[in-house]
Formats: structure tokens, sequence, C-alpha cells
């Protein structure tokens, strides 16, 4: 299985992220079947959080499902597999879980490897045994520069620039590329590439939008951004707190899983082209 495996970042918080990254994973897993592995890598949880609202949302056994009986951080500490706390959302769909005490890594890190290169390649030989399993492993990481995403990074195959098309956001974005070609590509040899750049527009699309999509285009290229773009809809801020729903007959789900096939399918075009 030629697994890929993929992160949505931006050095800018509140770009809706992880949102994006679960929406995606859920579309690839339900509507393309294939095998699609979740990594929280962030210690506020909210990927944890949502994803398991969706396993809760989606099954008879819904107390059972709440539990989680592992933490990445404490699968870490253990020296336990990282398949033995993989929790099944629903069919085609997993999840490897974090919650706060991931806030110790970097700390954990910095006492257990001598060099760099040992810090930020370790994660990676954790996640190795798990690549036969799936079709794509996404990593959610928090929108920091940081030894903790470094370490995410350097297991990636690719990174998908999520640009929320505010002034701000870009420059977040610029700053993001110089680190990933200076630091990780430079400095540590990285096999990661950036396969494009996600646009995430406004609910009503205004002139500010249509502004930072042309400064973009004439920054990188318009083959760099992505055809198919994100909306922030009422819905998705909804299913922050539900969980993803996915009722056929309600016509804002199916809005929301039609925007997200279509990037999903847009993203698989150009991992298939690399």
């Amino acid at each position: 299985m030629n697994t890929k495996v993929l992160s949505l970042a931006n050095f800018k918080g509140g770009v809706g992220k992880t949102s994006t990254t679960c929406l995606l994973a859920y579309n690839i897993a339900t509507r393309l079947n294939k095998k699609v592995l979740v990594i929280d890598f962030d210690a506020q949880g909210n990927a944890t959080n949502l994803l398991m609202k969706t396993a809760v949302a989606n099954s008879d056994q819904k107390e059972e499902k709440l539990i989680i009986s592992g933490s990445l951080m404490s699968a870490i500490t253990n020296q336990s597999p990282l398949k033995s706390i993989i929790k099944n959302v629903i069919p085609n769909l997993d999840l490897i879980p974090n919650a706060i005490d991931f806030s110790l890594y970097t700390r954990f890190l910095e006492k257990n490897f001598k060099t760099e290169f040992e810090k930020v390649s370790y994660f990676n030989s954790l996640i190795e045994p798990l690549k036969s399993q799936y079709d794509y492993i996404f990593i959610d990481v928090p929108p920091t520069l940081s030894l903790l995403n470094d370490s995410a990074f350097m297991a990636c195959d690719q990174i998908v620039i999520v640009l929320q098309t505010q002034e701000r956001s870009l420059a977040g974005a610029e700053t993001f590329l110089e680190y990933i070609v200076q630091n990780l590509k430079g400095d540590f040899q990285s096999k990661l590439d950036v396969l494009g750049i996600l646009p995430v527009l406004s609910k009503k699309q205004v002139a500010v939008d249509t502004e930072v999509l042309k400064a973009a285009i004439a920054n990188w290229g318009e083959e760099w951004i992505f055809n198919n773009m994100i909306h922030i809809m009422e819905r998705i801020k909804r299913m922050d707190m539900t969980g993803i729903t996915d009722n056929p007959h309600d016509i804002h789900d199916k809005r929301v899983h039609d925007k997200f096939l279509n990037v999903a399918n847009e993203l698989i075009q150009r991992l298939e082209a690399e």
C-alpha cells in the first residue's frame, strides 16, 4: 500500500484547519472508500473531540465510544505501539487521540535525544509500522513553528497550506513556506513537499477574499492554488459541537460534504500527479 502522510497546516491559528482535516478524512473514508487515519498532534485535542463526538453520533454503543483508553503521549511514554491506542470512528476512519499530557512531548524529546535530527525524526519511526494499514494518514498539528511540529512534518510526504482569505493569514502562509524550505528541507533534508494552497473563504465571498487570492496567485502561481475551495459555513461550526453529521435528507449536511468531497478528489488527483 502506497500510504500518503499529510498535514494541513498554517502558522496562523483560527483558519479552520482541524475541521477541514477531519471533514476531508471523513469524506475520503466514506465517499471514496479509502482507509484513513487521523493523528491528533495537538495537546488541546480538538480533532479528538470532534471525531469522538462523530463516533458517538454514529454508534449504538454511545457510552463505550466515549472511552479513550490511552493518549498519544501515554503510548510514547510507555513505549507502547501506537496501534494500541487507535480508536475506530466509523468504518474506514480511525483516530489516534491526544490529550493535555502531550504538552510534555517537546520536553520528552529534549531529554531523550541529543541531536536535532534525532528529535525531529523520532515520530516518523513511530508511525512507520502503521503505514501498511492505511491509504492516507492525516496529522493534525497546532498552529506553531516549533520542534513539536517539525517532528510531525518530518513524518509527512506532503503539506497542504490552509489559507484563510485574510491578509494576516497570507503573511502566515508566506512565513510557513519559507520555514519549510529553509529549516526542514534545508537543514534536515526532509522528503516533505507542499502539495498546494487550500483557500478558506468567508461565509459570503467579499472583496478581501478576491484580493488575497489574487495576491496568493501572484506570489506562488495559479497552479499552486486548489481549484476547489472551502467556504465557512454555519453547519461546520455546528459539527464542532455535535460531531460530523451526514444526513442525506439535510441540505446543509449535503452542501458541506459535497464541498469537501470535491476538495478530497482534487487532493488525491494532485497526489497522483506527483
